[in-house]
């Protein structure tokens, strides 16, 4: 069997899994969120941080809820990683520098998991597991909590009020990622990814000397590095590491839960509206993107020129053998149209368009499917967008599940699409200015600017993935890419829940003859081009700079 027929293969069989699993799982949500039982470990939870689920929340209380509770979980990540040499269960590990500390403590908080560090080395058994494995929960709580919200904006009607932040996240967590996370932790272990709380020890003789590796609760942390889209690895060399991916199938089953939460998401969206068919246009679009993707991505790197690619099959540098070209292009897009960041190859060694295609997904807002949450409101911006431009073309104002899209919501929605693209930008200039950042650079021309434009651009997007050749263990990029993580994640959501709470505002409009059909394919795909002309309009110029100019120099 050739490599392309094995890819190929693949890609069927992941498709089929989330297929089966939309319909349940999408219900499933559905009714966590409309719920209004709460189990009894839940009343625990409530009792002890003094909230009362039955409140609702009008928009800026909702807001000061999500950046409270993220403002202490950051200081608390914080101050774990600078005592770290004080915790018991953390030997030979040191306490964590200031500024890294910060950068990590905003990463992880953020739903990024940027790491500039080499976690097997920095990091011991108490701080990887009770501080970034906590976070990889909770950062993906709050992610669904603030969708949830603008789903309520779409769905009430003379209210303002958009449910109770404390309850979704609470649900979030104990009904929804636990649950899956407990099963998948299973499944990787008997894939072959280890779970342990061993310390340091040798596994072997390696060129003559000896090879030291530590011990860690890796498959629970794998599977909600995934399952929440968060990326942060156990160890440095994180999907590619042989604990944390093992094989083929488990590498396969890691790319499942990467996209199987913000797929089934849409399923949520439109039973909670009251219309499914308007989940399945969302999907439709996200399911366009993702596998147009995924099918560049594996024809760009299969497409080999000289003699060195055709014995490899392919542009094999930088990839692991035991997942091959298709596994290592497959797992690639996932983790960068979502907010993943994981890896199980190293995106600095694809072919020049084959690391743009990366930065790109990125770009895109990572909305195909994108991350826990936030692929679903940036889709439904999107969307939004996408309605007011067909409005324009045809003299209507603009309206979207029964919404009138006015000035209020489409300054929110331009603001939202605007900040990203203003951090990314903003740094990756002012890096290059300067004299110092460029100096941690490994390559110099047009991948070393792009060395520079995706760690920005991971960063401000909350994706967390690097071109593996930019040392960005510095005060410099530490500081700033830490900041533009914070930003990048926090202001779209302030935009996204003032939103939410002027819709939810709204009385519905009656559908009349004129009214565009957004449920229909003609639909979808309007807010396809809507999305890629966006986002090429804003990002040509430096991709020209970078990857393209790579690309087409090779």
């Amino acid at each position: 069997m050739s490599s392309q027929v094995a890819g190929l293969l693949q890609l069927i069989a992941l498709i089929a899994a989330l297929a089966l699993a939309y319909r349940p799982l999408g219900d499933y949500m559905a009714r966590v969120y409309s719920s209004e039982k709460n189990y009894r470990p839940e009343k625990w939870i409530y009792k002890a941080i003094g909230a009362n689920p039955a409140a609702g929340m009008r928009w800026p209380a909702y807001l000061r809820g999500v950046l409270a509770f993220s403002a202490v979980s950051v200081l608390f990540l914080y101050l774990m990683q600078r005592v770290q040499g004080s915790l018991p269960g953390s030997p030979a590990f040191s306490s964590i520098d200031p500024d890294q500390a910060f950068n990590t403590a905003a990463s992880f908080v953020a739903n990024t998991n940027w790491q500039s560090y080499y976690g097997e080395q920095a990091m011991g058994h108490v701080v990887q597991t009770g501080g970034l494995a906590v976070q990889n929960f909770l950062s993906a709580a709050v992610g669904m909590a603030v969708a949830v919200a603008l789903v309520r904006g779409f769905a009430r009607s003379r209210t303002g009020e958009l449910g109770n932040f404390w309850a979704d996240l609470v649900r979030g967590t104990v009904r929804i990622l636990i649950p899956i996370s407990v099963i998948g932790a299973i499944v990787l272990v008997a894939c072959g990814a280890i779970q342990n709380f061993s310390g340091i020890h040798q596994v072997g003789q390696f060129m003559g000397g000896t090879q030291e590796w530590n011990g860690g609760a890796v498959a629970s942390q794998e599977v909600i590095k995934e399952l929440g889209t968060n990326g942060g690895g156990y160890f440095n060399a994180n999907s590619a590491h042989p604990f944390e991916n093992p094989n083929p199938l488990s590498n396969l089953f890691e790319v499942f839960l990467i996209l199987l939460i913000p797929f089934a998401l849409t399923r949520t969206f439109g039973r909670m509206v009251g219309s499914l068919k308007q989940g399945y246009a969302i999907l439709g679009a996200m399911a366009v993107i993702w596998i147009g993707f995924t099918a560049l991505m594996m024809w760009t790197e299969f497409a080999h020129r000289g003699p060195a690619f055709e014995i490899a099959g392919g542009a094999m540098e930088g990839k692991e053998t035991r997942f091959g070209i298709a596994g290592s292009s497959i797992f690639a897009v996932a983790t960068t149209l979502t907010s993943t960041g994981a890896v199980n190859s190293f995106h600095s060694s694809y072919t020049g368009f084959g690391g743009g295609i990366t930065m790109l997904g990125m770009q895109l807002g990572e909305i195909a499917p994108g991350g826990v949450g936030s692929g679903l409101y940036g889709m439904l911006i999107m969307a939004i967008i996408a309605v007011f431009i067909a409005g324009l073309m045809v003299g209507r104002t603009p309206e979207y599940l029964g919404k009138k899209i006015g000035t209020r919501q489409i300054k929110l929605a331009a603001c939202y699409i605007l900040v990203t693209p203003a951090l990314v930008l903003g740094f990756t200039a002012v890096a290059m200015a300067l004299p110092t950042p460029a100096d941690s650079m490994t390559n110099s021309g047009a991948h070393g600017f792009s060395e520079i434009l995706y760690a920005y651009t991971s960063g401000a997007n909350n994706n967390g993935s690097a071109f593996a050749g930019l040392n960005a263990d510095t005060q410099w990029f530490n500081t700033t890419i830490g900041i533009a993580m914070l930003l990048g994640r926090f202001l779209p959501m302030v935009f996204v829940l003032a939103l939410a709470g002027s819709l939810a505002e709204q009385k519905p409009v009656p559908e009349t003859a004129g009214t565009l059909r957004t449920d229909k394919p003609l639909y979808a795909g309007l807010l396809v081009g809507t999305i890629l002309i966006i986002t090429g309009l804003t990002y040509f110029p430096a991709l020209a700079l970078g990857p393209l100019a790579e690309g087409l120099a090779s």
